[in-house]
């Protein structure tokens, strides 16, 4: 009796382990301008609604943010204070359709990126002739433009749509490797009906949700 109940207790604490394994941990946004989110499941770790510079306001030239980048740490899946913006504590900067590697004139890290075409699930691993560019402002490692780095701009309906089949690698600022999937560009992860209001597709913007695999490794397969 006493060894059966020593092998139940052993198959239970294999079984919490496992769940506690696959389980997806949530990590609450902290205080701010925005409740982003990130969850962890397995290697796949997605953000939900990190504000990337959100509109305040309507200009002569149009609608303006604040001018302000958020950072983001693809090694301690976290946000980074601006205050850390000159250092190599962040891999991924997020500004508008904007995106800044640590690296070149965007940082003091090693960082680097290219656009790979291709599907995220399909991406295993980093060729070995790979070349990653680096930020070199007003250009930048993840081109801007659209149809030419990770998004598509439609004008007469003023929408963004993440560009399907494009993955972001990533050389981070410590010099590791990370594959990226911009989701959404809007609030809630969910874009605008073409019907909306411009009110709601220019306040509704500058909100990404993405989803990423680091290698903490060092190593390049994903």
């Amino acid at each position: 009796m006493k060894k059966k109940i020593i092998t139940l207790v052993a198959v239970s604490a294999i079984l919490f382990s496992a769940c506690k394994k696959d389980s997806n941990i949530i990590t609450p946004a902290g205080p701010g301008v925005n409740d982003y989110s990130v969850t962890v499941n397995g290697k796949i770790v997605t953000v939900r609604n990190l504000d990337a510079d959100t509109i305040i306001g309507m200009g002569g030239q149009g609608p303006y943010g604040a001018g302000k980048y958020s950072f983001f740490s693809l090694a301690s899946n976290s946000r980074v204070s601006n205050s850390d913006s000159a250092t190599s504590n962040w891999d991924l900067a997020f500004g508008g359709t904007t995106i800044r590697v640590n690296c070149g004139t965007s940082g003091p890290g090693n960082g680097g990126a290219y656009v790979y075409t291709g599907l995220f699930d399909d991406l295993t691993s980093v060729s070995a002739d790979s070349t990653f560019k680096t930020d070199n402002a007003p250009a930048y490692a993840i081109t801007k433009g659209s149809g030419k780095g990770w998004y598509s701009y439609d004008g007469p309906n003023n929408i963004v749509t993440a560009t399907p089949g494009r993955t972001l690698v990533i050389k981070t600022a410590n010099g590791k490797y990370a594959k990226v999937e911009i989701l959404n560009y809007y609030k809630g992860g969910t874009t605008p009906s073409i019907s909306a209001s411009d009110s709601i597709k220019t306040y509704d913007s500058r909100y990404y949700t993405f989803r990423y695999t680091y290698q903490a490794d060092g190593s390049t397969t994903f």
